[in-house]
């Protein structure tokens, strides 16, 4: 897993809480993995998963990153297993980079126009015919499934859903305080 895969968009969504200077929270962030044991990510970060898949709670929003780890998971049937089960409960199913190849995997691109890394076009389009891939955008909203394009491209994918959710001002406000340049409008790169 790449750390920044995860770690960008769980910072937008901090700090949006931070930049409302609400007792209220609009987002409660937290981390999952199977089993809720430390994760080691790329470069040897090491990462305490808030839950595991058998005590997580229902989340409105459900982001799966990316990286090398993601072809692994993708294989792994409790991951997609997990995954499936979620897709009902969820606003909003997310990926950043690879974490497309999970979502493909488990059945829930069918269908929908997506992104993942520039790196795995070809191979999103040959092993999963019954999705559309999108190029050189950053990320790629269709309706409940929301994928964003390769690393940092996570984070303008969570500007975004800020902006979706909470509105664009208040995704700008984010982006000041996190001295971000966003451009809400994902035009072809």
């Amino acid at each position: 897993m790449r750390q920044f895969d995860f770690a960008g968009p769980f910072e937008v969504f901090a700090v949006t809480e931070q930049t409302l200077h609400s007792a209220v929270s609009p987002f409660l962030v937290h981390t999952v993995s199977e089993d809720g044991k430390l994760v080691t990510a790329r470069n040897d970060l090491k990462v305490q998963p808030d839950y595991s898949y058998d005590n997580a709670p229902r989340f409105d929003i459900l982001l799966v990153p990316g990286g090398l780890g993601s072809r692994t998971e993708m294989y792994n049937k409790t991951t997609i297993q997990w995954i499936k089960s979620r897709m009902d409960e969820v606003n909003i199913m997310a990926s950043v980079c690879t974490g497309a190849l999970i979502l493909a995997e488990a059945g829930l691109l069918d269908g929908k126009t997506v992104i993942t890394h520039w790196n795995s076009y070809d191979r999103m389009e040959k092993d999963y015919p019954n999705l559309t891939v999108k190029r050189n955008v950053k990320y790629v909203d269709d309706g409940k499934i929301v994928t964003s394009g390769g690393i940092s491209a996570g984070i303008n994918m969570s500007f975004h859903l800020v902006s979706r959710l909470m509105g664009k001002d208040v995704a700008e406000r984010t982006a000041k305080s996190m001295e971000y340049d966003i451009d809400l409008s994902n035009e072809p790169r």
